[in-house]
């Protein structure tokens, strides 16, 4: 009989260059993965680039990226995906089991982004996963480390090579010398987002980590 599944907490953050302004900009979306090991908390990177994109795209390209570079091997998890796009985390959680049953139709209109959203539910089954919501440049360490490595990828137009190790430890210290994060402990907040993943929780559309 197969064990559990193992457990990861993702950050995910996007960012595209000028939004908001006419016409595709460049983008980038980046994410800091977090797996508990016999030698404690273990953390890699990614993130990858557009060169014509939006928000919202890249959103969409940053989960189906991580889901598809989790699932290499066939390795599956039990993993929660916190991010900062409502669209993405809506999105998934409330609209597209709806478009999906309706053959990916909706009401008003074509459905923006279809491809993206059909290959992000195409990736679903590959993990037990969850999608939930946390407000960004709010404070949360690893949100912001996360969008600090999306806006990297959307400005120098760079990819990683798969997931890479990563560098939250050393930006995390040189923003507590600074004075920010004062008192923070990223093991500790991986804990508790690990233990209730175990526990069979069922989060919550937003969540503050």
């Amino acid at each position: 009989m197969p064990g559990p599944l193992p457990i990861a907490v993702l950050h995910l953050d996007e960012s595209c260059l000028g939004n908001g302004q006419p016409g595709d900009r460049p983008g980038g979306a980046g994410g800091l993965v977090e797996t508990r090991t016999a030698r404690g908390v273990e953390r890699r990177d990614f993130f990858l680039h557009a060169p014509a994109t939006t928000n919202n795209r890249m959103a969409l390209a940053g989960a189906i990226a991580a889901m598809q570079l989790l699932g290499q091997k066939g390795n599956r998890l039990r993993l929660v995906i916190v991010s900062d796009s409502e669209y993405l985390v809506k999105g998934i959680r409330e609209w597209a089991p709806g478009w999906q049953r309706r053959g990916w139709t909706r009401k008003g209109g074509a459905i923006e982004n279809l491809p993206l959203w059909q290959a992000l539910w195409q990736s679903l089954p590959n993990h037990e996963a969850q999608f939930t919501w946390v407000r960004g440049h709010a404070g949360h360490p690893k949100n912001e480390y996360a969008n600090d490595l999306a806006v990297k990828a959307a400005t120098e137009q760079v990819t990683s090579q798969g997931i890479v190790a990563s560098e939250f430890a050393p930006w995390l210290a040189a923003r507590q010398a600074r004075g920010q994060f004062a008192g923070y402990d990223p093991d500790l907040a991986f804990d508790r987002l690990a233990d209730r993943l175990a526990a069979g929780e069922r989060f919550a559309l937003a969540e503050v980590s």
